[in-house]
């Protein structure tokens, strides 16, 4: 996946700028991108701090390690035979990009 230009924090600074009152065709000039990226960040970001940011992160982390921890543990218990059981079970829940 293609990695942003921009951190989650400056993400959130851009949105508050909206938010008080700037255009949005002049924050996607202002900053080079599409307005149409600046709706979907505020879909995925709107209303979040920096502080909710870092909670957000950490709780995204910690339920990587335990994705990890689970499918080591699986392995061990029931062999490798189980990993294509383990894959169709995880490829319905989306995991976060990160």
């Amino acid at each position: 996946m293609k990695r942003s230009r921009f951190t989650e924090s400056q993400i959130v600074s851009i949105l508050r700028d909206w938010d008080a009152g700037a255009a949005v065709a002049e924050l996607a000039r202002k900053h080079g991108v599409h307005a149409n990226t600046l709706r979907l960040w505020r879909a995925k970001y709107g209303g979040l701090e920096v502080s909710d940011l870092v909670k957000l992160k950490q709780l995204e982390d910690e339920s990587t390690r335990m994705r990890r921890i689970i499918a080591a543990e699986l392995v061990k218990r029931f062999g490798a035979g189980i990993l294509g059981d383990v894959a169709c079970i995880y490829a319905a829940v989306p995991m976060s990009a990160g």
